[in-house]
């Protein structure tokens, strides 16, 4: 996911994805623990994203 994508979100929406992306960490984390997680790099790329989604949230937030 791109950052200009999530620009392009309202409040709302960039709150949506990030309780998603939030579930789909959880699920990662589980299947880490459960060690059925085939792919690592989904775990790196999921808390980048949740990165972003929080760092537009705020850019938001901050602009008057």
């Amino acid at each position: 996911m791109k950052a200009s994508e999530l620009r392009q979100k309202d409040l709302n929406g960039l709150n949506e994805e990030l309780l998603e992306l939030l579930k789909a960490q959880f699920g990662l984390r589980m299947q880490l623990s459960t060690q059925q997680l085939a792919n690592y790099s989904q775990m790196k790329k999921v808390r980048r994203d949740i990165a972003r989604v929080k760092t537009v949230i705020r850019e938001k937030a901050v602009q008057p």
